[in-house]
């Protein structure tokens, strides 16, 4: 929305909004820079304490994708008090301040407005050293891309709001969608990663595809390598789908070679707006598999190499 206006001028602005990065960079002096991003969603699910957490590793995982560590919060709040009442208003805000908290964050406040829809998520700052930020415009070829979460979020909300999934299909994957993007990423940074970004409304083909125009490279994605949430292709098959798949598509198909031949489904998935998701990083060809098995050493389970890039004259998207 703010292409065509003048970018910042400030020099100490070291990330603005001609990037497609996931947050503000502004720098303080020679090792400290503040990161700032904000973030809020519609429920994803009825529950308002997971609603509470879910949204709030979402707002914070842009500070992890920047390389940095979250310090303050605050809490943004469209809701509807008169109709749904202050009770289910306290275990949303109860939700993301357990996600704030584990983050070693401090919640110090926010804003609320009166709202038809309810709507939740956080104004984070966080620190990060100007010298170690992560950008998704480093990718080099030859990197190797890891991604840290699963993928399906878009259609298992969907199928579990319109009963084709019920709640207790979905719970059991509820503690990985709010899980922060915080281990995962200490765990990478000792490997020198090239660049970072996470994986959200644009699905993953919409944001390795700013990771490829960024960086001016080609990205070869393999489909069978992908990590599936549970469900996800079984609600594709049933009909469901989501309102950002088909803008997804569109965002990425000047750009798309397929040479697989994928089921409706599974084309779907790769469109799949995600909530909460992972972290796409990539990484030296030589370290990929030491970082995967160290994310797994660590508790990050479901991390898998799913592409590699590779250079194009024209950036690109290549699923094999």
């Amino acid at each position: 929305m703010l292409k065509g206006f003048p970018p910042p001028t400030d020099p100490n602005v070291l990330v603005g909004f001609e990037t497609n990065d996931d947050a503000a960079v502004y720098r303080l002096n020679e090792d400290h820079a503040i990161v700032s991003t904000v973030d809020f969603i519609t429920p994803p699910v009825d529950d308002p304490v997971w609603f509470g957490r879910i949204a709030a590793a979402n707002s914070l995982s842009d500070v992890y994708a920047m390389g940095g560590r979250p310090l303050t919060a605050l809490s943004l709040v469209m809701f509807p008090a008169r109709k749904l009442g202050l009770e289910i208003l306290r275990g949303i805000l109860q939700g993301g301040y357990e996600k704030v908290a584990e983050a070693g964050a401090s919640l110090c406040g926010g804003h609320s407005v009166e709202d038809e829809e309810p709507k939740y998520g956080l104004a984070v700052t966080g620190l990060v050293n100007p010298r170690r930020i992560l950008t998704n415009t480093g990718v080099r070829p030859g990197d190797v891309l890891i991604l840290t979460k699963p993928i399906g979020t878009g259609v298992l909300f969907n199928a579990n709001r319109s009963r084709k999934l019920p709640w207790s299909e979905i719970e059991p994957v509820l503690t990985e969608v709010a899980a922060l993007n915080r281990l995962a990423l200490e765990v990478a940074l000792p490997f020198e990663i090239s660049a970072c970004t996470d994986v959200t409304g644009f699905g993953l083909l919409g944001h390795t595809q700013e990771m490829a125009v960024g960086s001016r490279i080609g990205i070869r994605l393999d489909f069978s390598a992908l990590p599936i949430y549970p469900n996800a292709l079984a609600m594709y098959r049933k009909g469901e789908t989501t309102g950002s798949n088909a803008a997804n598509r569109k965002l990425v198909q000047d750009r798309l070679r397929m040479s697989v031949k994928l089921s409706r489904e599974q084309e779907e998935l790769l469109f799949d707006p995600q909530t909460s998701g992972g972290l796409l990083l990539a990484v030296a060809s030589d370290r990929a598999q030491r970082l995967v098995e160290a994310l797994h050493a660590a508790g990050v389970k479901t991390a898998r190499a799913i592409g590699e890039a590779y250079p194009t004259v024209r950036s690109e998207i290549h699923v094999v």
